[in-house]
């Protein structure tokens, strides 16, 4: 019930990324459905459903990963002074928001299994006559422990991912530690405190420090990103090999190729936050002012919060890039299935930068509020931000462009 009133006492903007999660979920459940559909209309083709279900990974992945980053965002399950004092401590908070996001996306898997059952020829409608049919498998008994299964994939993920981010293990230990060593030296800090050291008590603000240190996934990164260039450059060289169809009647390369694109796109993901933070350094080089020294370090404390975000972005942005040019040529009829699938993945992904980013003014809002209070100008702040987000277009703007068309050369190969 508290989850519940908290989700509808949130402000307008906080609803509306609710409500992107539970299309997300919907969407999802959806495409996860149409393969329950297609399995139970073809039963002898148990290879290209078992595909056709993992190719549904993608868009899971990607609603999972927006669903998180709209936790992360979430005011009203963010620790504030006083709510420790009502029984809502950290733990707490961290599983209100694990509920407040089932809640978002066991309402869009609903809403699937209601359109699903409705294009089927519920009890209200008649069976649906298009290009989907054959995924409705509306001649046949729907098993519904089946579609409760994989409706329930994303909420428990979602609820799952969401609490494992927002755990407060780093909150938690130092009060443990702090109880221990009371009862061990069997005194008591507030009883042995004067009164003229209550000041010393009180916890002090924070205090700007040096920037974080660089990310460690950039190693691992360009080692994920040339061993994907390299098997998709191997896999282009043998001929014969056994291919893979996406859903919708497109017909892809060989398996190795596909696995090749995967291990860029780990690599670009694992890469962002490093990236990020050089772009950071970049900034403040070579004798900085003011606004570049501000729009550097804030860069740099942002780096691990957006990075990851940004590299997710690049990689599906290099693996359209990737598509449009095998089938440039060949131009196929994209199914409706298929675009809804890329159109989640795409979607997801851009609002999961989107949620990064605000999460990041966010976090900045405090230091902002303090540069106002010291007479800093708007149009500095607003140059600041205008130079961050320039470095990380020159940097990941032309990396995004090199592994597109390295990725893409095997292919057209």
């Amino acid at each position: 019930m508290l989850a519940l009133r908290l989700a509808r006492g949130a402000r307008p903007l906080v609803q509306l990324r609710r409500l992107l999660v539970t299309a997300a979920s919907a969407g999802t459940g959806f495409l996860l459905l149409c393969t329950l559909g297609y399995a139970l209309g073809h039963p002898g083709a148990s290879a290209t459903s078992t595909l056709r279900l993992a190719w549904c990974l993608a868009p899971v992945a990607a609603t999972v990963y927006f669903a998180v980053a709209v936790a992360r965002t979430d005011p009203g399950t963010r620790p504030r002074s006083g709510l420790a004092a009502i029984g809502l401590g950290p733990v707490r908070l961290m599983a209100l928001s694990a509920v407040t996001t089932a809640l978002s996306t066991a309402l869009g898997s609903l809403l699937a299994l209601l359109l699903f059952l409705h294009l089927r020829g519920g009890p209200t409608g008649l069976p649906f006559v298009g290009p989907t049919a054959g995924f409705l498998a509306a001649d046949q008994s729907l098993p519904l422990p089946a579609a409760l299964t994989l409706l329930a994939l994303v909420p428990l993920a979602a609820s799952l991912a969401s609490a494992l981010a927002l755990r407060p293990a780093d909150a938690l230990l130092p009060r443990a530690a702090h109880g221990d060593a009371q009862a061990a030296s069997g005194t008591d800090d507030a009883t042995d405190a004067q009164p003229g050291d209550l000041r010393d008590q009180a916890p002090l603000p924070d205090l700007p420090t040096a920037p974080r240190p660089t990310p460690g996934g950039l190693p691992w990164g360009v080692a994920a990103l040339a061993a994907g260039l390299a098997v998709e450059t191997q896999a282009s060289r043998s001929d014969g090999a056994p291919g893979l169809r996406l859903p919708g009647g497109v017909s892809g390369g060989p398996a190795t190729v596909l696995a090749g694109w995967a291990l860029t796109a780990l690599g670009l993901a694992l890469a962002g936050p490093a990236l990020a933070h050089l772009c950071g350094h970049l900034l403040q080089a070579v004798r900085p002012g003011a606004v570049r020294l501000l729009a550097g370090r804030g860069l740099q404390e942002e780096a691990r919060r957006i990075g990851r975000p940004l590299g997710v972005v690049c990689a599906v942005a290099s693996g359209a890039y990737v598509l449009a040019t095998q089938y440039a040529e060949t131009r196929p009829s994209f199914g409706p299935l298929t675009t809804l699938g890329a159109v989640l993945v795409a979607g997801c992904t851009v609002a999961t930068l989107a949620t990064a980013a605000l999460e990041a003014r966010q976090a900045r809002a405090d230091t902002l509020a303090a540069l106002g209070r010291l007479g800093a100008p708007t149009t500095m702040l607003r140059t600041a931000a205008l130079l961050r987000a320039g470095a990380l277009v020159v940097v990941f703007a032309p990396l995004t462009w090199a592994v597109a068309v390295l990725a893409a050369m095997p292919a057209a190969g």
